[in-house]
């Protein structure tokens, strides 16, 4: 057939882009245009091979071979196929497993089916010399791509170049085009930036029956027990708005340098900051409403599921305002709506916990130790209020950071 196709391995293109623009190999030092990556592939292979695309094919590694968000853009783009090999974790860095022989079959049996006339390859593997020479024996011409190195040198297995038909470089010009280095301040990355509507959930002020238990559970200054010696007392850390990591432990295990909190005292609201007393059960309006599980059709939820793959991208935002979109559209009795806006920034446990384990099935959790990390979960539900607000046409201040 004269058409051709491409096979990426996106480990080696990505990494590869990294080390050129940002100086080292890992991925999260730069940003990603995908739709113009992929035009950008799409145009340079029909313009080499002189041959129309037939597919192209994306081969990457994912935690349990879940697709994570940009792979739930990229499938569902013209004429790109996804193919995910597992991503595992040791002696702290990511490896990919399953990748090069997903792409090795896949080329091999596309040669022997006379699926294409040309086949591009974007990787820099030697596993796949194999293949390679499969291919080329069943009449197949191979195109091999590289990214240019950061240090005028091959990025490529030197006997996958030496077997290769034609060759090209993908130079610096060509990919800025669809890759950018993340700026840098200092030594690290800086966060990304925040949305005015997460700055204003962060900054929404404490519910009037919340100020008073929270003052009356002021804790005393402590005293050290080796300033009596010396005459002088250490201070208390000031209070902090969120807690960290060193806080939740001083609750279980109260050192000298740390007050411990009454037994009663707990963490407020996962969509809230601070401290104060979690009453025993919800409100009568929050306890009343229902889950969009509750509101869901069987034919609904397929639908649901359809559009999760075909559409919805995975960004946090953007789950939060499906959710709340499903949600308001379904619900019988819109008082609802009205008493859950009323709540803000709170959203009742069980339409919380539904929101994050919906969140959960777009690879949110995969790099998180099986936990959202906690910006993603302001964002969803950030989405969540942006989406509810549209609806009730409510108007709230925003701050930004």
């Amino acid at each position: 057939m004269d058409r051709c196709i491409v096979l990426v391995d996106a480990g080696y293109l990505l990494g590869a882009a990294a080390s050129l623009l940002a100086g080292e190999p890992s991925r999260s030092r730069i940003t990603v245009d995908h739709a113009a990556l992929i035009q950008g592939l799409r145009d340079r292979a029909e313009n080499d091979t002189r041959r129309p695309l037939l597919r192209i094919y994306w081969f990457d590694g994912a935690p349990d071979r879940v697709p994570q968000p940009e792979h739930r853009r990229l499938r569902v783009m013209p004429r790109v196929t996804v193919r995910l090999g597992a991503l595992t974790r040791s002696d702290g860095r990511w490896a990919q497993k399953g990748v090069d022989a997903a792409m090795h079959a896949e080329l091999t049996e596309l040669a022997r089916n006379r699926a294409c006339s040309d086949i591009v390859l974007v990787t820099g593997d030697g596993d796949l010399l194999p293949g390679m020479m499969a291919a080329k024996e069943h009449g197949v011409a191979v195109h091999l791509w590289a990214v240019q190195a950061a240090d005028g040198d091959y990025n490529q297995s030197e006997d996958l170049v030496a077997e290769a038909d034609e060759r090209r470089v993908l130079d610096r010009a060509w990919i800025t085009q669809a890759v950018r280095a993340k700026e840098t301040g200092g030594v690290c990355a800086p966060p990304p930036a925040t949305r005015p509507e997460i700055a204003a959930i962060l900054s929404a002020p404490l519910p009037d029956s919340a100020l008073a238990p929270a003052a009356e559970r002021a804790p005393a200054e402590p005293r050290h027990p080796a300033a009596a010696h010396n005459g002088s007392v250490e201070r208390a850390p000031a209070a902090k708005g969120v807690p960290t990591p060193k806080d939740l432990a001083a609750l279980r295990h109260p050192g000298l340098h740390q007050p411990q909190q009454p037994a009663s005292a707990t963490l407020r609201w996962s969509s809230d900051k601070g401290w104060v007393d979690r009453p025993v059960a919800e409100p009568p309006e929050a306890a009343s409403m229902p889950t969009l599980a509750q509101l869901t059709t069987a034919e609904q939820r397929w639908a649901d599921r359809e559009e999760d793959i075909t559409t919805v991208g995975g960004d946090p935002f953007e789950v939060g305002q499906v959710f709340a979109r499903r949600w308001v559209e379904r619900l019988g009795d819109q008082s609802h709506v009205r008493k859950l806006s009323a709540m803000y920034p709170r959203i009742p446990h069980r339409i919380d916990g539904e929101l994050l384990r919906y969140a959960a099935r777009f690879g949110l959790l995969a790099h998180k130790d099986d936990q959202i990390d906690e910006r993603d979960r302001y964002a969803i539900r950030a989405g969540f209020w942006r989406e509810l607000d549209t609806r009730t046409g409510t108007e709230r201040a925003s701050t930004g950071e």
